[in-house]
């Protein structure tokens, strides 16, 4: 069985090939560690192997983490999950990023409840981009408003998109769902050029990393090839 060590170094490898063969420049695509279940030293030995970014789903879940490895200083905790208005405040005061702003009303939560001795809490929108009735996430259509309205909120830095695509869609359909949300982001830039970075694409998993990257992601979403099933 290959070791957490070698797995975060073969998928290393898969985003460097990836990302030269799209043309794009060394670093530019991040991999976001998807720890949800997995036990907290399962977490520390990626960290010790160099990975420093981990994704959470549960909130109380992620905490116990957090706590049991407080000495691991530069590990960075990005919240991935559907966003419950009752879990804001925590996920607000101890998170660095949140990919699944959904809504304006849980924005302004984050943003009222980031405490002030932070750094604005880094968001991006997620977009129900196939229009599953199973799946949260804002419409297309939605974007700019809410990229408008967020402007407003100090507390939160706008960095870009989310989308989870439908994995048992044709190839084709799904290259068109990634790229739809590429379109997106730029379509924003254009929009609502004062309302943050927009410099993040956050769309891929363990399966379709390569074809994200091809059309611009620059974080993907990895669990089972990192830490194999759960």
């Amino acid at each position: 069985m290959s070791s957490i060590a070698d797995n975060i170094g073969s998928v290393t490898r898969r985003i460097q090939k990836a990302t030269l063969k799209a043309g794009r420049s060394t670093g530019s695509v991040h991999l976001l560690a998807v720890s949800k279940t997995r036990p907290a030293d399962e977490l520390r030995t990626a960290y010790s192997a160099g990975q420093r970014a981990f994704g959470e789903n549960y909130v109380q879940e992620a905490l116990d983490k957090m706590e049991e490895l407080k000495e691991l200083d530069a590990i960075e905790w990005h919240f991935i999950g559907p966003i419950q208005s009752n879990k804001t405040r925590q996920i607000a005061g101890a998170f660095a990023w949140a990919h699944s702003v959904d809504r304006l009303k849980i924005a302004q939560r984050l943003n009222d409840q980031r405490p002030s001795t932070l750094p604005p809490l880094n968001i991006c929108l997620q977009v129900n981009i196939n229009n599953e009735e199973s799946k949260s996430g804002c419409t297309l259509k939605d974007l700019t408003n809410m990229a408008d309205a967020i402007e407003e909120m100090p507390n939160l830095s706008l960095r870009g998109l989310m989308a989870i695509p439908d994995p048992d869609q044709p190839e084709a359909e799904l290259r068109s769902s990634f790229r739809k949300l590429a379109n997106a982001l730029k379509h924003m830039r254009q929009e609502a050029p004062g309302c943050g970075p927009l410099d993040t694409l956050s769309m891929g998993m363990s399966g379709d990393l390569e074809m994200a990257i091809e059309e611009g992601a620059t974080w993907v979403r990895v669990g089972t090839a990192l830490f194999g099933p759960r």
